[in-house]
């Protein structure tokens, strides 16, 4: 006698009451990466406004910031004033 299919309605049934679903390894992954990619654009679209376009050379750099640094840039930016407090902000971190 297999319990599998009980067990697998189970914890449906379970996930259901609770609101719970299960993400994999794969579907975090991709969570992170659209934060990453969302933090990145909003970023760079602020700083584009804040102190002029920013160059390729400097956009690499950015791509290269966690998600964590990219928020921590979202809130240092709003005391830029020039592209030179950018570049330093990047030296420090």
């Amino acid at each position: 006698m297999t319990f599998a299919p009980l067990f697998k309605q189970e914890v449906k049934q379970l996930e259901e009451r609770r609101a719970m679903k299960y993400v994999t390894s794969v579907e975090r992954s991709g969570i992170e990466i659209g934060k990453k990619e969302h933090a990145l654009s909003l970023v760079t679209r602020l700083l584009n406004r804040r102190v002029g376009n920013i160059d390729d050379t400097l956009l690499e750099c950015l791509s290269g910031l966690s998600v964590e640094e990219l928020d921590a840039l979202g809130e240092a930016l709003l005391d830029f004033s020039s592209m030179a407090d950018l570049t330093n902000w990047l030296d420090r971190r």
